[in-house]
């Protein structure tokens, strides 16, 4: 968050529209990795968050809204190079990513997961025990 920040009083609209989704979206892996889960692409991190999260009423709706609308905007602010990002904009999503990473920081403390815990989880020896990838599924669905 804090390079969302500064990239905003840098007046790095696009800049800081991308660190503010990054910064949410890492909050949303830690939620998922408590969980023992790791995805391959965004669309399915987010697509778990909402299933596991926001579906089970552990998480507002309005947050999986946020989470939707900050993937949006940044694949707008990282990949169309007619974007040009404003500071309402820009603003607006770096509030809205200190609200959902505090909330999920938040939910791992009301929970019990301790720091130690979800950095094991980050090591490669202790790596999350199901990693699901959009081409193991596929494979999966097929008789």
């Amino acid at each position: 968050m804090a390079a969302a920040r500064r990239e905003l009083k840098a007046r790095y609209f696009e800049e800081a529209t991308t660190h503010a989704y990054y910064a949410a979206f890492h909050a949303v892996t830690a939620i998922l990795a408590t969980q023992g889960l790791a995805f391959s692409s965004h669309a399915q991190t987010i697509g778990a968050f909402n299933a596991r999260f926001v579906r089970a009423g552990l998480f507002d709706k309005e947050f999986a809204k946020i989470l939707h609308r900050l993937f949006g905007n940044r694949q707008l602010a990282d990949y169309d190079w007619m974007f040009a990002g404003d500071a309402k904009s820009a603003r607006e999503d770096v509030q809205d990513a200190a609200a959902l990473v505090a909330r999920c920081h938040g939910f791992i403390r009301q929970f019990g997961v301790e720091q130690k815990t979800v950095a094991a989880l980050r090591s490669t020896k202790s790596a999350p025990s199901k990693v699901i990838s959009a081409k193991k599924k596929s494979k999966e669905g097929r008789p």
